[in-house]
């Protein structure tokens, strides 16, 4: 098997990454694995055997949107795929889609707590539209966050009337359907053809539970991610090896799904 791919992690720019990553520690309670630049995530990644890794950013407000993308445009290579973002709020938002289509970019990400938007908000449709005419892949931090109050935002029945709407968006749900709101997934994604990644996930459920999510669902729509630095690559690659889920279903999760779902951008 060729090398790994990471479908989610997080960079910062070297002369920011330690005001950030100090701020983000203290906000959510949590020691981070790195320090947040990209040369780490490179280290980690050579350490591990991951040959790519998805770096997503979030704009915290619309006026973030042309510094994220110059900074995507400056770390991009074979290895370091970047995910650009737009905020919600941005009155030219489906025009940026468009520009991160035009600048040669795979997808765009959106955090519903960093952003303050329910997935499902009908304000949202628009620019779910213009990714779905742009056929790019639009990564959604899924479940709730720990460093925000437990306010359903983006659960599986929110994700659900997204998918029923645009039954054509190819959005990857993160830490596996939803974090912290797994019995949810089983009820409403599970089975279904929607991506979802594993990070932080499987350090918080029992073993049986999560190889249960992931057997029951559609084996060419999850996909490997650590969400790192929050966690260590080599430790969610220990924890999905023990799943004992058989050597075809890991290929297929560890690169062969990213691969085709990148592929087809």
């Amino acid at each position: 098997m060729q090398g790994i791919i990471d479908f989610h992690t997080h960079a910062f720019p070297d002369e920011l990454a330690e005001r950030a990553m100090k701020m983000l520690e203290e906000e959510g309670g949590i020691k981070a694995s790195l320090d947040g630049r990209v040369s780490s995530l490179l280290r980690s990644m050579d350490k591990n055997g991951i040959e790519k890794s998805l770096v997503c950013s979030i704009a915290t407000k619309p006026s973030q949107f042309d510094t994220i993308l110059k900074w995507s445009r400056k770390i991009g290579t074979e290895r370091i795929i970047p995910l650009p973002s737009l905020h919600p709020d941005d009155p030219d938002a489906e025009e940026r889609v468009s520009q991160i289509k035009g600048e040669g970019f795979k997808g765009i990400k959106f955090h519903p707590y960093y952003q303050d938007f329910n997935v499902d908000d009908e304000r949202l449709f628009p620019v779910y539209e213009r990714i779905c005419r742009e056929n790019l892949i639009m990564v959604m931090h899924t479940g709730f966050d720990f460093a925000f109050e437990k306010i359903r935002k983006a659960d599986p029945a929110r994700i659900m009337r997204v998918l029923d709407r645009f039954p054509d968006i190819k959005l990857v749900t993160t830490h596996l359907g939803a974090w912290d709101d797994w019995d949810e997934v089983e009820k409403h994604i599970a089975g279904k053809r929607i991506y979802m990644e594993i990070s932080f996930s499987l350090e918080y459920l029992e073993k049986e539970v999560a190889k249960k999510i992931i057997l029951n669902h559609p084996e060419d729509h999850v996909l490997f991610g650590t969400d790192s630095p929050w966690t260590d690559q080599g430790r969610t690659l220990a924890l999905l090896k023990g799943l004992d889920l058989g050597q075809a279903r890991e290929k297929l999760i560890l690169r062969e799904n990213a691969l085709r779902l990148l592929n087809s951008v």
